[in-house]
Formats: structure tokens, C-alpha cells, sequence
């Protein structure tokens, strides 16, 4: 093998070694799951049938909805605990106005336009008056819990299964339930513009560097408020597929969302300290937490066992997230 040889296999095996040092947790993240499907495909009886796939697909979709959003919100260092109450908020005042005879479209239009506003207004907080995104959104998600609540007095309200916009839900394409493929629509968008668009690069830009990113002539103070208008507009969403998948709205509805969205988010790979973010571990990481929840569940294991399994994979993929696999980055670079 002559010098120039030795020099391109080297060059290329070094790439190959950086390649795989910035996708390490979502590497990492996949083999967990394809380990998690085959052991709960061999211990659990029905986990493997079309139908509980199906179901299992429909359950993760409200989660990789907004965690998909929530991805860009973790990009530049922020965070949203009001997606769960908003969730709430969405399927309650939906059933709510379709009961007093709005139109379904007028009724989908105005929820999705509610979910938008309230992430702006975490945006302005956040972004303009420079108030940490914990304490902002801390505050709107107990604001909005006790306006779920004051609207439905305790109680769940129902859905006229008669009209269209249960289909959202329940319906299915071609077999495959539409709340999956919305999800999947969703999340590819998502990674087309995370990956593909200035606006990709200015979030993660901001969750680096944002000084330096504002000298550039970015206003940076617009794209953060964007990224909470996203999460509002897709949690509003997921309260919507919630609601007309139950045939009901609840004030209940969403609680502990924001955990499990945010540690899909975390899990893939996305720094809670922004400047990182994968799309794909995003996806991976919420149909991981999808396949737990549905095989316990299976197995005949108390649900509330489940949160206790998120809380700890939360803890465990914040510490590989800023101590392993930062790191091991490191190193690679």
C-alpha cells in the first residue's frame, strides 16, 4: 500500500470515528430499542400483533408531535413545562365549543391559534423580557391547568361522536391510525427544517453561541419566540388527538406530558444546555418510551410503576447527556 493509500484510509476511518462520536447517544439510543422490541416480543404475548402496533402507534403520536417541537425549544437552551397544561386546556375548550355548536373546522382552527398564543406569550417573556423559560413556563402551565379546570368545573365533557373531527383520532388510512401518520409527517418536517434550513442552523446557533449569532445579524430574539409558538401550536395539536381519541376533553388530560415529552427529547440526544440537537434520537427516544409504556403494561406491571421508569430514564439520559457523552465527543474531537 503506497503512502497516498495509507493517508486516505486513515482520513477516512478518522471521519468515520467523528461521524459516529456526534451521533453516539442516538446510536446508542437505537440499539435500546431494538433491544426493548425483542425482548417484549418474546415475553409479552400480544406485543407483537399488527393491532397492538397500531395502538402502540396511535398512543406515542401526541408525544412525537410535540417532542419534535420541543426539540427546537431544548435547541437553544429553553424549556416548555406548559405543554401538559396546554394539552389539557386544547381538549377541554374543544369539546367544550363543539358542545355549543361550533363548526369542527372553526372549532380545530381556533384550538391550534390558542396553543400558538400561548407559546407566544412564553416567547415574549422569554426571548424579550429575558425572563428564564423555567420560571415563564412554570407559571403558564399552572395558569393553564387552573383555566382547564375553571372551564370544565372537574368534570370531562364529551365529543358528539357523530362528527368528523373524531376521525383525527380514531379514523385510519389504508389501516394505518391517522394520529400516527400526522406524527410521522410531523417529525419529518421537523427534521427537514432542523437539518435543511437557516432556521435549523439559527436554533442551534442560539443554543451555542447566541451572542455571536446576534452579530451576525440574526435577530435572535425572533427566533426564540418562534421555537415556544411551535410547542404551543403542537401541543394544541396533541390536545386535539387526545380528545377526539377519547371521544372526550378533560382538565386531567396531559399530566406528566411534559416529563415524558421532555425526556424523548433528552434521551436523543438533544442537550438541556443547547448548541445539540438530533431529530432522529427525538423520534427514537419517544417510541422508546412508547415500547416500555405499552410492554409493562402488557406484562401485567402496575402503570404506575411507568412514570417511575421515566423519571429514571430522565435522570440517566441527563447524566450521559453532560457527562458521558460529552465527553466521549470530546475525545472524538
Amino acid at each position: 500500500m503506497t503512502v497516498t493509500s495509507q493517508r486516505v484510509v486513515t482520513t477516512r476511518s478518522a471521519r468515520a470515528s467523528a461521524h459516529i462520536g456526534r451521533h453516539a447517544q442516538t446510536i446508542a439510543i437505537a440499539v435500546v430499542l431494538v433491544a426493548l422490541l425483542i425482548f417484549f416480543a418474546f415475553t409479552a404475548d400480544r406485543f407483537a400483533t399488527t393491532g397492538n402496533l397500531f395502538n402502540l402507534m396511535r398512543q406515542i403520536a401526541p408525544t412525537l408531535i410535540v417532542a419534535t417541537a420541543m426539540t427546537f425549544v431544548i435547541g437553544t437552551a429553553g424549556i416548555d413545562l406548559s405543554v401538559g397544561s396546554t394539552v389539557a386546556l386544547s381538549g377541554s375548550l374543544l369539546a367544550i365549543v363543539l358542545q355549543n355548536g361550533w363548526d369542527p373546522t372553526v372549532a380545530l382552527i381556533a384550538i391550534i391559534a390558542l396553543g400558538a398564543l400561548i407559546g407566544f406569550v412564553n416567547g415574549w417573556f422569554s426571548s424579550y423580557q429575558h425572563i428564564p423559560p423555567f420560571i415563564v413556563t412554570l407559571a403558564m402551565l399552572s395558569i393553564m391547568r387552573g383555566t382547564a379546570l375553571r372551564a370544565t368545573e372537574g368534570y370531562s365533557t364529551p365529543i358528539d361522536g357523530d362528527l368528523w373531527i373524531v376521525q383525527i383520532g380514531q379514523g385510519r388510512i389504508a389501516g394505518v391510525p391517522i394520529p400516527a401518520i400526522l406524527a410521522v409527517v410531523v417529525a419529518l418536517v421537523g427534521w427537514l427544517v432542523l437539518t435543511r434550513t437557516p432556521f435549523g442552523r439559527y436554533v442551534i446557533g442560539l443554543g451555542s453561541n447566541g451572542e455571536s449569532l446576534r452579530r451576525t445579524g440574526v435577530n435572535t430574539r425572533k427566533v426564540g419566540l418562534a421555537v415556544y409558538v411551535l410547542t404551543g401550536a403542537a401541543a394544541a395539536v396533541a390536545g386535539v388527538l387526545i380528545a377526539t381519541r377519547l371521544s372526550s376533553g378533560s382538565s386531567n388530560a396531559g399530566s406528566g406530558f411534559e416529563l415524558e415529552v421532555i425526556t424523548a427529547v433528552v434521551l436523543g440526544g438533544t442537550s438541556l444546555f443547547g448548541g445539540r440537537a438530533s431529530m432522529l434520537g427525538t423520534i427514537l427516544g419517544a417510541l422508546t418510551l412508547g415500547v416500555i409504556a405499552n410492554g409493562l403494561v402488557l406484562l401485567h406491571v402496575s402503570p404506575f410503576y411507568v412514570q417511575i421508569v421515566q423519571g429514571g430514564i430522565l435522570l440517566l439520559a441527563i447524566f450521559a447527556n453532560s457527562k458521558v457523552w460529552a465527553k466521549f465527543g470530546a475525545i472524538r474531537k
